[in-house]
């Protein structure tokens, strides 16, 4: 029994070498598309060669703090900022050559500076952006918030411009006749010390510089060891992996079709071999094939881009044979329920790339909507991916692949024993 199944699944394997196209399809396209998008998420820890944002600045008041606030966008590194015209500026934002836009209008900096001391009349700052792109403004309008404040706190304290607002302000408040006795007194109180403050500035008494924000930010990247950096390429291998074995699934089940049609499954039934037999000799041929064109993408990945198993070895390997099992698995299930081969062919692609879109191959899960996060757990391609990357660059230990490996091998069993039960020897 025993050579039996080895002669079989050996001839399953030898076709499958001897075929250029499903060598072409297993090994070489997911290495080349997972290069490009492990390239595109960061590479190896390089995040910070990420492009910068594009930002067109359209300074329509020429005033010193405008011009504070152009200098100090301009020395972000993670911006890359033009000047632009107000028509310019929104006709590049409209084609998507620019994420953001930003207009200073026409008055900006002198009613900003009087909305610095009292709630009202606040100066609005238009910003255009490329709705497709919503991040990258949240991004921007952060960095503009805290630069405004910079450029005007500064000129109030320290400039021409809030002299001349704490004195029209001080005059206005000294004419109210609306403010109550002891809030009258206490706001003037506050704008002559403000005025003292903004003439003594030219020896330079510590607030030159405007309001700075009153803390600073220590960055840490948190895996299960120091020293590890996110790998890119460790998360677009993974996702790629599992898209092209699920394919080379694919392969499994209509290659059982086609052979059907040919009529060579009712030759092997004639020979002394069971349903069993016949079956899980292709489920194992499948499954190590699968498990070694994992293994190939992730060695390619070590060896071109310093992809390491920062975690266990053996929970890499039972995360990577469990989702092989699964593949054979779902193979089989192709073969079990389809017609013909074309037809079957057309939705088992459609059904792995839901699998896959849903697994978070493409997409990174963070993004998707937290109820959708609950209901893909139910995708065998999520505990793959989340596995493989347990392993990788997060350093997790074994433990962390029980789960993974588990919920595989149930769906790898499903998935067997509907098609053992399921299969059609002759076509209908």
């Amino acid at each position: 029994m025993m050579t039996a199944m080895r002669a079989l699944v050996r001839k399953d394997i030898r076709l499958f070498l001897a075929d250029p196209r499903a060598l072409i399809m297993s090994f070489a396209a997911p290495i080349a598309i997972a290069s490009f998008f492990g390239y595109a998420l960061g590479g190896s820890g390089n995040q910070g060669a990420s492009s910068a944002i594009p930002v067109l600045l359209s300074d329509q008041d020429g005033s010193t703090i405008s011009r504070a606030i152009a200098t100090a966008l301009a020395a972000e590194k993670s911006l890359s900022l033009q000047s632009a015209t107000l028509a310019e500026a929104r006709e590049t934002v409209r084609k998507g050559k620019a994420s953001v836009a930003v207009i200073i209008p026409q008055g900006f900096g002198k009613e900003a500076g009087e909305a610095f001391f009292r709630n009202s009349g606040k100066p609005e700052i238009e910003v255009l952006y490329d709705p497709s792109r919503t991040a990258e403004r949240a991004m921007v309008q952060g960095i503009l918030t805290g630069d405004v404040m910079q450029a005007v706190s500064k000129e109030m304290f320290s400039g021409e411009t809030g002299i001349a607002v704490l004195r029209d302000s001080l005059a206005e408040v000294e004419g109210s006749q609306n403010l109550r006795p002891g809030d009258k007194s206490a706001l003037l109180e506050v704008l002559r010390g403000a005025l003292v403050l903004n003439h003594s500035q030219t020896g330079g008494n510590g607030f030159e510089n405007g309001l700075q924000i009153p803390f600073r930010t220590q960055e840490e990247a948190v895996t299960a060891a120091r020293g590890i950096q996110y790998n890119g390429y460790g998360h677009a291998f993974a996702g790629m992996g599992v898209q092209f074995v699920l394919f080379l699934g694919i392969e499994v089940g209509v290659g059982l079709l086609l052979q059907r049609q040919r009529g060579l499954w009712k030759r092997f039934r004639a020979a002394p071999l069971s349903r069993g037999m016949l079956l899980g000799s292709r489920a194992a041929s499948a499954a190590l094939m699968a498990f070694a064109v994992l293994l190939v993408q992730f060695l390619f990945a070590r060896v071109a881009f310093g992809v390491r198993v920062e975690g266990s070895m053996a929970g890499f390997l039972g995360v990577a044979g469990a989702f092989g099992l699964m593949t054979a698995g779902f193979g089989l299930l192709i073969a079990a329920l389809g017609k013909t081969p074309d037809a079957t062919r057309g939705l088992a692609i459609f059904a792995t790339l839901l699998m896959v879109m849903f697994g978070g191959a493409w997409i990174p899960m963070f993004l998707f909507p937290s109820w959708l996060q609950t209901v893909t757990l139910v995708m065998p391609t999520r505990w793959a991916i989340d596995g493989l990357e347990a392993m990788t660059w997060r350093g997790l230990g074994f433990r962390s692949a029980v789960a993974p490996i588990g919920v595989q091998l149930l769906f790898a069993a499903i998935f067997l024993v509907l098609a053992w039960s399921r299969f059609r020897w002759e076509e209908s």
